[in-house]
């Protein structure tokens, strides 16, 4: 008599390939952050590093139709995955719509960039940690929120300086990137509460 054959589930590693996803971002970031500091020829590495962020994500999404156990229930999964695609998103549009603009990069804007890297270098940390150490993924996460709100910060010390802008297309065009760079920063919240939130479930 023939013995049927079993078939163990797949278990793909989800964590892992969010956290890929997560280094594109840093990539990407890391490409605006250069870009804010006057290096006009990062804006195509932005581009192309954004693209690579939506394959990430593709296949994060794909491993999570297929998996039988997830460390993440997956929704959490899912909403943080598509947290960290919108950085990217965000971060191509704001250096898209500065070009449009014919607005280079300010010092307050390189700031934020700067802490915006900051930030997703935190929420890296706080995904590296929670199958691990739940409590160093929560502190990892506070710390991306400390950033956000530090980028927060100078942002309204920015929008109080173009008051002194004289050129009035200058200041508009300055205040719309300030903006989406703050929206940014409202991302980076809302994908570092979904990990406190994600590790209290969990807990």
């Amino acid at each position: 008599m023939s013995r049927g054959r079993w078939f163990l589930p797949e278990t793909p590693d989800v964590l892992g390939l969010l956290r890929r996803q997560v280094a594109v971002t840093i990539e990407g970031v890391e490409a605006f952050v250069a870009w804010a500091a006057g290096d006009s020829v990062a804006a195509d590495a932005v581009r192309e590093v954004e693209r690579r962020g939506d394959a990430a994500k593709r296949e994060l999404l794909t491993a999570l139709r297929v998996a039988f156990v997830t460390p993440l229930e997956p929704e959490d999964l899912f909403t943080l995955s598509r947290g960290i695609d919108w950085i990217l998103n965000y971060v191509r549009d704001l250096v898209t719509e500065a070009e449009i603009m014919s607005c280079s990069p300010d010092p307050g804007l390189a700031e934020m960039a700067g802490l915006l890297a900051e930030a997703v270098q935190h929420i890296d940390d706080a995904i590296r940690l929670l199958e691990s150490d739940q409590r160093g993924a929560t502190e990892a996460a506070d710390a991306a929120i400390d950033a956000e709100r530090r980028l927060e910060a100078t942002y309204y010390r920015g929008m109080a300086k173009l008051l002194e802008v004289e050129d009035r297309q200058q200041r508009i065009a300055r205040r719309e990137l300030y903006r989406r760079c703050s929206r940014i920063g409202e991302v980076v919240i809302d994908v570092s509460e979904r990990i406190i939130y994600a590790v209290v479930k969990e807990g």
